[in-house]
């Protein structure tokens, strides 16, 4: 991995933290996720008129990809409104860099040295940390997935759903991240691989949103327009940049790199949600970034 594609992925890890707090800020999930949905597939078809047609070998990753994006952006959005931004954002992009490297072992060829099974180990040792920290319960600071009125019995009941959803978040950034990093490299031009991706799944959650709420939507979209079109422009540009890495680089180094967003993401949690962070989940969440960076470790 070259210093130039490092940099775009690390820019990629603080990008993809931000775009998830606005999206996690945003009481009105389902309107914020089709801001960000819609105004992604609008930039996927400006850049669709400007790159050649992806190469027909692109298309089954493609169309497979844009249904993992959708799951994962139903997950994600379920894991916010249960949980902690902290910990929900940890829990879910953690989990992603195990899977990735091991699927990239199985299904890519891509081998595993001594360096990235410690990283594993490692990685899956704060991730269970985490997970425990949170069923016990470590003292909501902030605008937790319960919006602060639930009280101690309802945050209690809400833990498991929270931890799963996040889990299954973290298994859907895995699929789609094997599935893009093999499509894309198939595609002829990373650009015209991204665009494609973004009108496919771009789109199916403000459809859905437009189906449900019909003419309340309008109203609703213009109260978040401005986050939700930034949200919208910082997701195309971190998935872009780490497309772009995952053509020069190997799948498993790029995908633990762009975890190191899970220190963005629980200082965010701390500064502006006024989340409580706690040693434990310090402790847990430094675990996961050592681990990280072993599967980083080129053999």
């Amino acid at each position: 991995m070259t210093p130039l594609v490092a940099t775009a992925v690390l820019i990629a890890a603080l990008t993809h933290a931000s775009w998830n707090a606005i999206a996690h800020n945003i009481s009105d999930k389902l309107a914020v996720f089709s801001l960000i949905g819609g105004g992604s597939a609008a930039i996927g078809v400006v850049l669709a008129f400007l790159t050649p047609f992806p190469d027909a070998a692109a298309w089954p990753y493609l169309v497979a990809s844009g249904v993992l994006h959708v799951s994962y952006m139903l997950l994600l959005m379920r894991s916010f409104q249960l949980g902690d931004f902290g910990q929900m954002y940890p829990i879910a992009r953690g989990t992603a860099p195990l899977v990735v490297t091991v699927a990239a072992a199985v299904f890519v060829g891509e081998s595993l040295d001594s360096w990235q099974t410690a990283g594993v180990a490692v990685a899956s040792a704060g991730l269970v940390g985490l997970a425990v920290w949170g069923i016990r319960g470590s003292g909501k600071g902030g605008n937790g997935g319960n919006g602060g009125n639930g009280g101690d019995s309802s945050r209690t009941a809400s833990r498991w759903p929270a931890l799963l959803a996040a889990v299954a978040t973290g298994l859907s950034i895995a699929a789609y991240t094997v599935v893009d990093g093999v499509g894309v490299r198939s595609a002829g031009s990373p650009l015209s691989y991204i665009a494609w991706l973004m009108i496919l799944q771009g789109g199916l959650i403000p459809i859905y949103a437009l189906l449900t709420r019909r003419g309340r939507l309008l109203p609703q979209l213009r109260r978040h327009a401005g986050l939700g079109l930034l949200g919208a422009a910082l997701s195309m540009l971190s998935y872009g940049l780490v497309l772009w890495a995952q053509t020069r680089a190997a799948l498993a180094p790029v995908s633990a790199l762009r975890e190191s967003s899970i220190i963005v993401g629980a200082a965010i949690g701390t500064i502006f949600f006024k989340e409580r962070f706690g040693v434990p989940r310090m402790v847990a969440a430094g675990l996961m970034v050592v681990g990280i960076g072993l599967m980083l470790h080129a053999g």
